[in-house]
């Protein structure tokens, strides 16, 4: 059975994807400002759209868009920003 996880009031929803390699989830963010929190270290792939992402860590924003990557450390916090509906594959490690 496909999961589908919701956040934000349903402006952000994803697929849970079980592979080999581990869990993964592809989803789609409405235009908006979103903060997530981390539990494992996340690798974030932009399939469409562009995505404005702040980490800590970087103490700055930084865009992605489709096909560029980013990593976002376990126990942690970011921020992202679209301005149009953008999907995203997740891999968590």
């Amino acid at each position: 059975m496909v999961k589908v996880n919701e956040y934000f009031e349903g402006k952000v929803k994803s697929l849970i994807v079980n592979s080999d390699e581990g869990k993964k989830t592809i989803g789609v963010i409405e235009s908006g400002e979103y903060e997530f929190n981390t539990d494992t270290k996340e690798t974030m792939t932009i399939i469409s759209g562009t995505m404005s992402v702040f980490l800590a860590e970087y103490n700055e924003w930084e865009d992605f868009g489709p096909g560029s990557s980013f990593d976002v450390p376990a126990k942690s916090k970011f921020t992202v920003k679209v301005a149009e509906d953008t999907a995203y594959l997740c891999e968590y490690k």
